[in-house]
């Protein structure tokens, strides 16, 4: 606790702290009062303006649920975006933020983080902001391994601009883009982002609201650089895309069993999030793929 001084009369001083500090009438000392509880209410900015049925309703409900699960300080938080339907995350949370474009999003968190460590800085982004016209940002961000929670919630498809194709579309995606099908082998987000070299690397899907939220404590709780890939549905413009990783629909979420280092002949079968090649080998599985820690 800090202290500061109190005269005796005699030119001695007797140091008092801070918290005990008392007026030269006598009077007791202030309490400092409790801070309040955070809630949902009080984080809540704005009526999200996604489309009915949205991934991204899922996205923002667990960051919630995590805010007011962890009760940080209202005033430390901190949320940024770039383009995109995604990209709408700092109008929906009461919170210090801003929308840039396409991938500034990232130098900016790493200015905030490096000349303010004290604050919880989160970026939320989409396939396009991320991997394509911003997508240098996330390769120096994820070098430089600057602490910072970025969520990039993946639809396979322009939103925003009405059903073009984005860097993770598959091949054979027909958009106004590209009305006969796409022909580029899409982006591979754990790849991209294993190779880069975040130094925490998640996947997971928007159908599943306890999973993510299990990946966005760890990530927070990460110091450096960390991603969450969040497969989120664009209802309007690529429907049904994920439904092989959706139980609810027919589909398998299988959850990558993570090494527990307990001696067991089984444990030898498990994942190893510290081995990057390991990971590799994860990321290169077909779609749909695993879900959890990969690095």
């Amino acid at each position: 606790m800090a202290e500061t001084t109190t005269g005796n009369g005699d030119g001695s001083t007797t140091p008092v702290a801070a918290g005990n500090r008392q007026s030269g009438s006598g009077s007791p000392a202030i309490a400092e009062a409790p801070r309040e509880k955070l809630t949902k209410k009080a984080i809540t900015a704005d009526h999200p303006t996604w489309c009915p049925g949205c991934g991204d309703f899922a996205v923002l409900a667990a960051f919630y649920k995590f805010l007011e699960k962890r009760n940080l300080e209202h005033e430390k938080i901190v949320t940024l975006a770039g383009i995109g339907c995604s990209s709408r995350f700092p109008y929906f949370v009461n919170g210090h933020g801003a929308h840039f474009i396409h991938g500034r999003a990232v130098p900016l968190a790493s200015g905030i983080s490096l000349a303010r460590p004290d604050l919880h800085v989160f970026l939320f982004g989409g396939d396009g902001d991320g991997f394509s016209i911003g997508g240098n940002h996330l390769d120096h961000g994820a070098r430089k391994n600057i602490n910072m929670t970025y969520f990039i919630m993946d639809n396979f498809v322009y939103g925003l601009t009405k059903k073009q194709t984005s860097p993770t579309s598959p091949i054979g995606f027909k958009s106004k883009t590209d009305p006969t099908g796409a022909i580029d082998q899409p982006v591979n987000p754990m790849k991209k982002l294993i190779s880069g070299g975040a130094t925490f690397i998640a996947r997971t899907h928007a159908a599943n609201v306890a999973h993510m939220m299990q990946l966005i404590e760890r990530a927070f709780d990460h110091q450096g650089f960390s991603v969450i890939e969040c497969l989120s549905e664009c209802v309007e413009f690529f429907p049904d895309v994920f439904d092989p990783a959706n139980p609810k629909k027919g589909g398998s979420f299988e959850v990558i069993q993570e090494k527990k280092w307990d001696g067991t002949p089984e444990d030898e079968l498990r994942h190893d999030v510290t081995d990057e090649v390991a990971a590799y080998k994860l990321a290169t599985l077909p779609f749909p793929g695993v879900f959890g820690v990969f690095y």
